[in-house]
This record gives C-alpha cells, sequence and structure tokens, in this order.
C-alpha cells in the first residue's frame, strides 16, 4: 500500500488527517500524487465524503517532496503543507495563523527526539590517552514533523522539471539568507513512514483515540 493508506485502526493514516483538516476549517486540499494515484483517488474521491473538496495533482515523474508544488497552478499566498503520513494531535489553523501574525516566510513545525547511543562512549586527547568517558549517553534534537506553512513567494525558489525536496529547498534558503522560522511543538507525533513509529502508532491509537479524532468529529 502507499504510506498515506496505511491503516491506523480501521482508517487509513491519510483519513485522520483528513477528518483532522475538515474540523480545523480546511475546505480544500490538494494531494499530490504519483504512480499510486489511482488507489488514493479511488478511496478518497472528491473528498465529498469529510466535507472538503479534495483535487489532485499528478507527478508524470518523481519529482521529490517539494517540486510538485510547481503543478499546482492556483496555490493561495498561505498554504499549510504536509506529508500524508503522520500522526499528530497538532493544531493546524493555530500553526497557520502564527505563520501568518509573524510574517514568515517558511515555517517548519518541529518535535524532540531523543537518541540513545548503545555504546560507551570514550573522549580522548591528541594522544590517544583517555579523558572522559560516558556511558550510554543521550543526545537530544529537533527534527521536522513534516508539517509547514508556505508562502507563495517560496514557489519560485523551485526549479522546474526536476526533483527538488525538502532537504534542496532548505539548503538553498540557507544559502541565500532567506529565514526559515521552526516552531517546536511538544504534543504527539509520529511519522509512521518508519517502521518503528508505525508499529508504535497501531499500537497507541486507539488507547488515544480521543487525542486524534474525538475533537474533530
Amino acid at each position: 500500500l502507499p504510506k498515506p493508506l496505511m491503516p491506523i485502526g480501521e482508517y487509513p493514516i491519510l483519513e485522520v488527517i483528513i477528518r483532522q483538516l475538515a474540523a480545523q476549517g480546511f475546505r480544500r486540499i490538494t494531494m499530490a500524487v504519483n504512480h499510486q494515484a489511482s488507489l488514493i483517488q479511488a478511496f478518497f474521491g472528491d473528498g465529498c465524503k469529510w466535507g472538503v473538496e479534495i483535487d489532485y495533482s499528478l507527478e508524470q515523474q518523481p519529482l521529490g517532496t517539494i517540486a510538485p508544488l510547481s503543478l499546482i497552478s492556483d496555490l493561495p499566498e498561505t498554504f499549510l503543507l504536509m506529508n500524508g503520513d503522520v500522526l499528530t494531535d497538532l493544531d493546524y489553523q493555530r500553526l497557520t495563523a502564527l505563520h501568518v501574525k509573524n510574517g514568515k516566510l517558511f515555517t517548519i513545525s518541529a518535535a524532540a527526539r531523543r537518541h540513545i547511543i548503545d555504546y560507551g562512549v570514550l573522549q580522548t586527547d591528541g594522544g590517544n590517552r583517555l579523558t572522559g568517558f560516558r556511558e550510554k549517553p543521550s543526545v537530544e534534537y529537533l527534527v521536522s514533523m513534516g508539517v509547514y506553512v508556505v508562502n507563495r513567494g517560496v514557489l519560485a525558489r523551485i526549479p522546474s522539471g526536476r526533483k527538488f525536496s525538502f532537504d534542496d529547498l532548505m539548503l538553498d534558503m540557507l544559502q541565500h539568507g532567506l529565514e526559515v522560522h521552526v516552531e517546536p511543538y511538544k504534543g504527539y507525533w509520529l511519522d509512521i513512514g518508519r517502521p518503528d513509529d508505525y508499529m508504535q502508532a497501531i499500537e497507541e491509537f486507539d488507547k488515544s483515540r480521543s487525542t486524534f479524532l474525538a475533537q474533530y468529529a
């Protein structure tokens, strides 16, 4: 199955996202799809089941995560951009409103992750003498949640006709001194494209259904 159709409980993950977006007041959703488009279109149709308007932008060749935006001619001045395989209780409307209020060009919603190094870490000096030791230390860092708010002006940075992904855009904007805002989020987030996260999402979805769907009924 395409990742957006992977089931969480009785729903594909993308249906969970659509239910959340619809309940928060989003009315139009454009799905950038590729060679598996027919499966996704057959399931979601025009979106009327969820009270939203769904249309589709079809890639003729793999374009990465950002370049498909160049195929959508009628994007609004500010829009939410996100992966179709994230399980989160993020308030998308609040994120969008903060972006607009603060006049940002590109906003990344970010989650904290902790990685435990499964080894004793040795610190040495120039003569290979031990100067410090840490047993299985942990490292904390911020990661992109795959949820962004974007201004149309960013589209000018996207080359046409070739693959251009999120990492390419971020490096380009950094190189040209364009501000990218990072908005840390302390709530729930999993990337079900990762096997460990997917298994965790399956285990936790039914236990915490109200976290994801009750407020979006």
